[in-house]
């Protein structure tokens, strides 16, 4: 089944993301694993059950012009899309125990694939990517990759048929890596999949030329922060992405010293990974940022960190990844357990049920981010955005705790700064609304254009103060959160607790008028219900029916239970989890 990440996700990165995973991630009606099959061959039987799957969503017309390509969801055949399943029919192909093995019908669909892919490449060596990038050097980073590890898979096999295919594979990978030798990128995480490529290049083809370009981007140092984020902090997307592509160099150039930030970035994820095993993805400055994406994609830099580092832990967060999501959710990552013969060896798919991390407090200063988990519930605490607090519990999701108030027209508390208390972290933001004076005699235009006149150009007064704090606090399995908004008086305030759907509200609220979904929380406590779980919370106030505050956001989507009052405003929510 397709994550939620990938049903809302960009075309412009789609096919970027799904050329080493998008085949794994496919619902195949039948799909089973057998227990008395090893690890390894239960991924080689899932990767065969989508075989036929994948073949059919090719072109096939050899009369058609996108013969051998795989159109997306909005038929635009993009030059990259072909990589994705000429990896996954390698993986069959070279595999003994799979019903494909050596199926000619395979290397015609893999031929029919590299052949389209050669026609798009430009003479540069470059290809498109036809939703926003052309002639772009790391959208063939991307298709280096997956064509790079089926060139070497199909080599290790060596079987005659394939010769054919192998020589285009080569003709392909030999024109990127011109390219990707004096090629630009636009984003961070670009550096690394351009190195990663030429890495993989260079070790099929050795070329000095491909390590000089390495070393030059490596130059700039790896963007890792002190807590363990990469720059853009796309949790679910470009982290482990880096992660794997770092691993790979590491390896493959003998380079130890890539594994470092590697390191760092994982030991952070342990405590990013709610309960049910989603990414929290509020940090994120990409494309994932709120969605809602399972951590299977840290499967393989835990694995290979494990074993490269013989790190218990890292094998352990392997093991209940493996366990949580099964075989069938990691089989994309067949290519890289084929290439490496001791990760099979050293991994036997040993069942890991709890979350290695059960309790755990984390303060993460450069990341502005406090997480809490009891091994029942998890909760984030995060500035620098307008989603201040979440918290998931068994079935039940409070995905949001925001609070505005209509202080001229730019009341959103998003929080600032971030630290810890003597009692637990609070959270902070300080507003100012001003007034201002005509402009001083000589700065005034003379035509009347307003726009000639700037706001810095006039003195300031009536300079209104807003003080927003939170603190937040756990105490005897309780979550205590205690507004305060104090400075002008009589600024009408909203909280929003928002939740899923699926959650039911055992209290009886009035709704809000003329919004579906929208409820006001007054004297009583919230009771929320949801298959096994209960959540209460404390501290219902309706001091006025305004929601929809001006300079606030838009209501979230889903159910949302509002508390209104006005400054001085001092209000604590208690949430208890049963």
């Amino acid at each position: 089944m397709i994550s939620g990440l990938f049903k809302i996700i960009s075309a412009s990165v789609m096919c970027a993301l799904l050329i080493a995973v998008q085949f794994a991630c496919r619902e195949t009606p039948g799909s089973t694993t057998q227990e008395d099959k090893s690890w390894l061959d239960q991924l080689i039987l899932e990767n065969d059950l989508l075989v036929p799957q994948t073949i059919k969503s090719q072109v096939q017309d050899t009369n058609h012009p996108y013969y051998g390509a795989l159109p997306d969801v909005y038929d635009i055949p993009h030059p990259s899309s072909p990589s994705g399943l000429i990896q996954q029919l390698t993986c069959a192909y070279v595999s003994p125990s799979s019903k494909y093995f050596h199926d000619g019908t395979l290397l015609k669909s893999m031929e029919a694939g590299i052949d389209y892919i050669l026609r798009c490449q430009h003479e540069d060596g470059t290809i498109d990517l036809l939703t926003t990038n052309f002639h772009s050097t790391p959208d063939l980073a991307f298709t280096v990759e997956p064509t790079a590890l089926a060139y070497k898979l199909l080599s290790k096999d060596d079987h005659e048929a394939s010769l054919t295919l192998r020589q285009k594979l080569k003709t392909f990978l030999w024109r990127g890596g011109e390219a990707l030798s004096v090629g630009g990128i636009h984003t961070p995480n670009h550096r690394w999949v351009v190195s990663m490529a030429l890495a993989r290049i260079n070790e099929l083809f050795p070329n000095e030329k491909y390590l000089h370009r390495i070393d030059q981007w490596l130059a700039e140092g790896i963007d890792i922060d002190a807590d363990g984020q990469y720059n853009e902090r796309s949790t679910s997307v470009y982290s482990p992405l880096s992660d794997r592509w770092l691993i790979t160099m590491a390896r493959i150039l003998n380079r130890p010293e890539l594994f470092a930030p590697v390191r760092k970035n994982l030991d952070m994820t342990q405590y990013l990974i709610h309960i049910n095993g989603d990414l929290v993805t509020e940090l994120s400055k990409r494309q994932d940022q709120y969605t809602t994406a399972p951590c299977q994609a840290y499967f393989l830099p835990y694995l290979l960190m494990g074993i490269h580092h013989r790190d218990t832990q890292y094998l352990n967060m392997a093991r209940w990844i493996n366990t949580k999501f099964g075989v069938k959710a990691l089989s994309g990552n067949l290519a890289y357990i084929l290439e490496d013969t001791s990760v099979h060896a050293a991994f036997s798919g040993e069942v890991q049920t709890d979350y290695p991390l059960k309790h755990f407090e984390r303060y993460f200063e450069k990341s502005a981010l406090v997480r809490w988990s009891d091994g029942k519930s998890d909760a984030t605490l995060i500035a620098h955005n307008p989603i201040l607090f979440s918290l998931q519990y068994p079935d039940i999701h409070l995905r949001a705790v925001r609070c505005a108030a209509a202080f001229f027209g730019k009341g959103q508390f998003i929080g600032d700064t971030l630290y810890s208390t003597q009692d637990g972290y609070e959270l902070t933001q300080y507003m100012e609304g001003p007034y201002f004076q005509p402009l001083a005699k000589d700065s005034v235009t003379g035509d009347g254009d307003w726009d000639k006149m700037p706001r810095e150009k006039r003195q300031q007064s009536e300079v209104q103060h807003l003080n927003y704090k939170l603190q937040v606090s756990k105490r005897q399995g309780a979550y205590h959160l205690n507004f305060s908004i104090l400075g002008t008086d009589k600024v009408p305030v909203a909280i929003e607790l928002n939740f899923d759907e699926s959650n039911q509200f055992a209290t009886q609220l009035h709704e809000v008028p003329n919004t579906e979904l929208a409820y006001f929380l007054e004297k009583d406590d919230l009771i929320i219900k949801n298959g096994s779980g209960r959540m209460i919370i404390q501290g219902g106030r309706h001091d006025h029916s305004w929601t929809n505050l001006r300079g606030a956001l838009p209501r979230l989507k889903g159910k949302s239970v509002y508390i209104t009052g006005f400054t001085p405003f001092e209000h604590e929510l208690m949430i208890q989890l049963h």
